[in-house]
């Protein structure tokens, strides 16, 4: 049996995805979790490709100085980090946190060096123009809304970094106070259909329990008075109590979302992505066109800016919160469609384009039909900067020019990088 003998490297850089990354002896990139730029450590690879290789920690040897002891317990930790992990199967550790190990304001200007390498290596834009990083509020307890998985016994809990594995978890400090004084207390049977259960958190805090399944027949649950419950399944939603929706209260705005829409899970930096997006867009013009316009967040703002607006969106949940919330709006048309089918087949020059995708960014065929209307004002709101660098390399080659770039950390404690670009033809 080949005997894996420890490596001791010193970490040069924070990468996008949360881990650091140093050099092995060969030249070749190797990327270690739960760590920070500067520090000398032990670690053992646990995958290799010809290029690069990732490692896990074994021991922190020299700690930077600005390392803090993480806020829960089921963060990865070594104390007085001299203790081996045993290849990454750690029974505590969930993968929902990447930075509790840095204070927040390291990992603020972490996600903004980030966000600027990422335009700049992929998006092959020199000196990208990365504005200061909009903080969150609140650093935790920011969620309205979080997600559980089941491990095989019913218990609540997260999946383990790059793993399917479900590490059961008795605190979390991501969502907001209602939800955390609530999911403690749901318990629920082991059901092998049962794939998910959500908790969602509404104005007024209203709560709705998700849950989320292969089958069309729903779980049974003893469920609490004043709780919404939705159970969903492919192809279909049931009510077992209360309402299908929640209502989200927006800069003075109110939003119908219902249980299968996405809305933005950080409530009060939503506010600040709505305020900032009317700020630097050229507002009024006639059109405007929003891509993956979801349940109206954005387009609720923009309509009293424009003489006609045009939304596309393949959810048909949030097709139907879309329909409500601008129901006041005679000028407002909507798509229910896939934006790489609905864009190419609409023959419109808007002078304003909005896109949100989601993290797989900008479809081929969405983007030729973008540079093909030409539009002389593009916002991107990313929460992925690789993709975003993708995105924005095929249109600046297309004849725009990226202006500025506003990262928002709409996930303090992970890795996640939200952003809002503004591209000019």
């Amino acid at each position: 049996m080949k005997t894996i003998k420890p490596i001791i490297i010193k970490l040069d850089k924070l990468v996008y995805g949360g881990e650091a990354m140093g050099h092995l002896e060969d030249g070749r990139a190797v990327f270690v979790p739960y760590t920070l730029p500067g520090e000398v450590v032990r670690i053992q690879l646990v995958e290799e490709r010809g290029g690069y290789a990732r490692a896990e920690l074994l021991e922190v040897i020299q700690a930077e100085a600005e390392r803090t002891a993480p806020k829960c317990k089921h963060f990865f930790s070594l104390t007085p980090y001299s203790s081996p992990v045993g290849r990454g199967e750690g029974v505590r550790v969930c993968g929902g946190c990447q930075y509790q190990h840095m204070p927040y304001s390291g990992q603020l200007k972490a996600k903004t060096e980030i966000l600027s390498d990422q335009l700049t290596r992929i998006g092959h834009i020199q000196h990208p123009p990365v504005h200061s990083i909009i903080a969150s509020p609140e650093s935790w307890n920011y969620r309205n809304q979080v997600q559980f998985h089941l491990d095989e016994d019913g218990r609540l809990g997260y999946q383990a970094a790059k793993s399917n594995r479900v590490i059961p978890i008795s605190e979390c400090h991501l969502p907001e106070g209602p939800i955390n004084s609530l999911w403690p207390q749901i318990e629920v049977e082991a059901i092998p259909d049962l794939e998910r259960l959500s908790l969602r958190l509404g104005a007024n805090e209203d709560l709705m329990l998700i849950l989320e399944s292969r089958s069309m027949e729903p779980p049974e649950m003893e469920i609490e008075a004043g709780i919404s419950v939705v159970h969903l399944w492919p192809g279909g939603m049931t009510v077992l109590a209360g309402s299908d929706h929640l209502l989200m209260e927006v800069c003075g705005r109110t939003f119908q979302v219902s249980a299968g829409s996405f809305f933005q899970v950080n409530t009060r930096m939503a506010e600040a992505l709505v305020t900032h997006l009317l700020e630097i867009l050229p507002l009024p013009v006639e059109m405007i066109l929003e891509v993956y316009c979801g349940a109206g967040l954005f387009s609720t703002f923009f309509a009293p800016q424009c003489k006609r607006l045009i939304g596309i969106e393949a959810s048909q949940a949030a097709c139907e919160d879309f329909m409500i919330n601008l129901d006041e709006f005679d000028h407002v048309e909507l798509y229910e469609a896939a934006a790489e089918e609905a864009l190419p087949a609409l023959e419109v020059r808007p002078d304003i384009i909005v896109v949100d995708p989601p993290r797989a960014g900008l479809d081929r065929r969405v983007l030729d039909a973008i540079l093909a209307m030409g539009a002389t004002t593009l916002a991107y709101i990313s929460c992925d900067p690789s993709t975003l660098g993708r995105d924005a390399a095929r249109l600046t080659a297309g004849g725009y020019v990226l202006k500025q770039v506003i990262p928002f950390d709409l996930f303090p404690q992970t890795y996640h990088i939200e952003s809002l670009s503004l591209f000019i033809k």
